[in-house]
């Protein structure tokens, strides 16, 4: 690894900047990669200071136009840990550009659920509960208070996560290339970010058949036929569709008015 030059070095400014563009994340949410608009524009600070030549810009700005979703309030913590690994692909000529994304994809699940657990399910409900019993006596304090407990904690930790991400990347990259690791850090966070898909697509895609086959108590389902066969096989099949359709360079808008158009001709008839 070549020694950081001033041209790629990452300073405070330009991670100060990712903080602030970083509450855009759900501004710009959308159906197809839901933050990744909003990933890339937060990027954008870190990946001009790196990549002059434009070739190298357009290809990392493709990079991460790629499916992100987590939990807002914790991004900054993975965008620093991008930010320092798109610092040492910009210093090393052998660094495998895969593992920005891998690593991206693995972290996002795992923190999304500590992060909507802590800030959507504990903080906010303890925010809610204080500001309405003062609101419902009428104080005025009630909302405010309720803004202060919820925003005051998410802000600090948004801003200092940035940092921690950054010298957290910056640590482990330099120890693992030094350990020759990084083809088995590449492989691990590509099947972490498998099983997250693969928890996603039983959880998130929601598919019934009620219709019965026999009478009386003998009767069953197809979608319990199914479920006996495979759990959540339905869902699967769904998956692999649209991901066939899309290998296939079907538009995702097109794909979507599919999906919508089968869903309600088949809610009408009783398929579903």
């Amino acid at each position: 690894m070549t020694k950081t030059s001033k041209s790629t070095e990452i300073t405070k400014k330009e991670l100060n900047k990712v903080f602030w563009r970083s509450f855009q994340m759900e501004f710009s949410w959308n159906y197809e990669r839901q933050m990744s608009l909003a990933y890339v524009y937060a990027m954008i600070p870190i990946l001009k200071k790196l990549y002059p030549n434009k070739e190298d810009m357009s290809s990392a700005l493709k990079r991460h136009l790629e499916f992100f979703n987590t939990t807002p309030h914790i991004v900054t913590l993975i965008l620093g840990i991008n930010a320092a690994m798109e610092q040492e692909n910009a210093e090393d000529a052998n660094f495998d550009v895969n593992t920005i994304d891998s690593i991206k994809t693995s972290l996002m699940g795992p923190l999304a659920g500590i992060g909507d657990s802590f800030f959507w399910g504990t903080l906010r409900l303890i925010a809610t509960g204080v500001g309405t019993s003062l609101a419902l006596q009428g104080n005025i304090l009630g909302p405010l208070l309720f803004l202060v407990i919820f925003n005051v904690p998410h802000l600090l930790f948004r801003y200092f996560a940035t940092g921690w991400g950054y010298k957290l990347g910056t640590g482990f990259l330099k120890k693992i290339q030094e350990n020759g690791l990084m083809h088995s850090l590449t492989f691990g966070a590509s099947i972490i970010g498998l099983m997250v898909v693969g928890g996603m697509t039983a959880t998130m895609i929601d598919i019934n058949i009620p219709i019965q086959i026999g009478s009386g108590e003998n009767a069953v389902t197809v979608q319990s036929i199914f479920d006996d066969i495979v759990p959540h096989i339905l869902n699967l099949g769904v998956f692999g569709a649209v991901f066939y359709l899309l290998k296939k360079e079907v538009k995702p808008l097109s794909v979507l008015l599919i999906l919508a158009v089968v869903g309600i001709l088949g809610s009408l008839i009783g398929l579903f």
